[in-house]
């Protein structure tokens, strides 16, 4: 690790001075990301294991999976790379199909909470597991156990 990789910012950032060599090397590291995710994000959805789910509708359900328990739509949102309208659309489809619950939140008449029914539960775990498989050996192959570890604290402080 070297003294750039520290937790303090650089100091010209630092100091609100976000001069041209730091904006080039924010938009580099950023575009870098973007494009890493695109490239991953081509192989996945190539892979043969959409076959009763489509990848978004898999990533409703998984963000569903990490709950607790049922969450309002808000919630689900924050999970998923979809604009507001689609995922309610998308939701829609995943309750008709019987994969997704959909409540009234007791604490909120306006709103609705939203669960796995257990024949989501089911199917996200089935492709879960082979997805999550998939990804761990896409993940290997680039990477070495230190590399992940430093990816998953940059992510996360990017998060």
């Amino acid at each position: 690790m070297t003294t750039s990789d520290t937790r303090m910012p650089d100091p010209a950032v630092a100091q609100g001075g976000l001069d041209r060599e730091a904006i080039k090397i924010a938009n580099l590291a950023w575009e870098t990301l973007l494009r890493a995710h695109a490239s991953m994000m081509r192989g996945f959805l190539a892979d043969d294991i959409w076959d009763q789910i489509s990848a978004r509708e898999y990533d409703v359900l998984y963000t569903l999976s990490k709950a607790r328990g049922p969450v309002r739509q808000s919630e689900v949102l924050r999970g998923v790379v979809l604009s507001q309208p689609a995922l309610s659309r998308l939701i829609d489809r995943l309750v008709c199909r019987g994969l997704v619950t959909r409540a009234d939140d007791p604490d909120d008449r306006r709103s609705v909470l939203l669960g796995l029914s257990d024949r989501g539960r089911e199917l996200q775990r089935a492709v879960g597991t082979r997805h999550g498989k998939i990804v761990a050996e896409r993940m290997w192959q680039h990477l070495d156990r230190e590399e992940m570890a430093t990816l998953t604290a940059l992510a996360a402080k990017l998060t």
